[in-house]
C-alpha cells in the first residue's frame, strides 16, 4: 500500500450514515427541512433511510440501484472488507478523531449497510432509490432544495476528466431549485491532493449564475479533507 494515496480501481460502493453526512456537509435541520434532498452517487449509504426516519424527505440516486438488493448487499459487504484492509496499511495518514479506530470504522460501515438494505428492500420505499448517474440524472429541473455528493466528484479525479466534472456540475445545478444548495465533499483526490481543476470549476459555477464557497467539514478523516464545497443556486 502506497503512502501517496488510496489505491482504488473503479468507484467504490460506500456505506455512510446520517451523522457522518451531517458532519461532512455541516447539515442543519433548516437545511434538511427546506424541501427534498437528493443524495447523488449514494452507494449503499443509509443517509436516505436515516433522514426519512427522522422526518425529512430524501432520495438517493446511484447506477447500482439497477441491481437487486442481494447483489447490492454482497458488493457493499465485499467493499467494506477490502477497504478496511487498505486502511489498515494507511492508518497513520488518516484522522481518527470521529471513528476512534479501524474496528469502529468498519462496524459503522456494516451498520449503515444493514439500514440501507432494510430500507431498500421495503416495498413501500422503492421510489427512494433511483437508478441513475452523472452527468445525466433522471429528474426534472429545479426539483431539489439540497443536493449532496459524497466521495465521488473530485475524489475520483484520476478516473473522471475535467469535461465529466463540468457536465456533472451543470447537472447538479440543473436539478437544484433556485435558492437551493449543492454540497460536495471531499475536495481532494484519492492521492490526498486538492482536485487540480477546482479553480476552473469554480469559474464555471459563477458563469452559471450560482455562487460557491468553501466551508469547514467536521469529518476531516481523509488527509486534506477539512472543507466541503457549498454552491448556492440562483437561477
Amino acid at each position: 500500500m502506497s503512502s501517496n494515496g488510496y489505491e482504488q480501481v473503479g468507484v467504490a460502493m460506500t456505506c455512510r450514515g446520517f451523522e457522518e453526512y451531517r458532519r461532512m456537509f455541516g447539515l442543519t435541520s433548516e437545511d434538511l427541512l427546506a424541501g427534498e434532498v437528493l443524495d447523488v452517487a449514494a452507494g449503499a449509504s443509509s443517509f436516505t433511510a436515516d433522514a426519512n426516519g427522522l422526518g425529512y424527505k430524501a432520495l438517493a440516486v446511484d447506477p447500482r440501484y439497477a441491481l437487486d438488493a442481494g447483489q447490492l448487499k454482497q458488493e457493499a459487504a465485499e467493499e467494506i472488507d477490502v477497504s478496511t484492509t487498505k486502511l489498515e496499511g494507511l492508518q497513520e495518514h488518516y484522522d481518527w478523531t470521529y471513528y476512534g479506530n479501524l474496528k469502529r470504522h468498519k462496524e459503522g460501515r456494516i451498520a449503515s449497510l444493514e439500514r440501507f438494505v432494510a430500507d431498500r428492500t421495503a416495498l413501500d420505499f422503492q421510489s427512494r432509490y433511483i437508478a441513475g448517474k452523472l452527468p445525466e440524472l433522471p429528474f426534472e429541473s429545479s426539483r431539489f432544495s439540497l443536493v449532496l455528493c459524497s466521495h465521488f466528484l473530485f475524489l475520483y479525479g484520476q478516473q473522471f476528466d475535467m469535461e465529466f466534472h463540468r457536465q456533472a456540475l451543470r447537472e447538479l445545478i440543473r436539478v437544484c431549485r433556485p435558492g437551493g444548495q449543492i454540497r460536495i465533499y471531499p475536495l481532494v483526490t484519492l492521492r490526498f491532493e486538492r482536485f487540480p481543476g477546482l479553480d476552473q470549476l469554480l469559474e464555471l459555477i459563477r458563469e452559471s449564475g450560482a455562487s460557491a464557497e468553501f466551508r469547514k467539514s467536521e469529518l476531516p478523516f481523509i488527509p486534506g479533507s477539512s472543507q466541503h464545497l457549498n454552491i448556492r443556486v440562483q437561477h
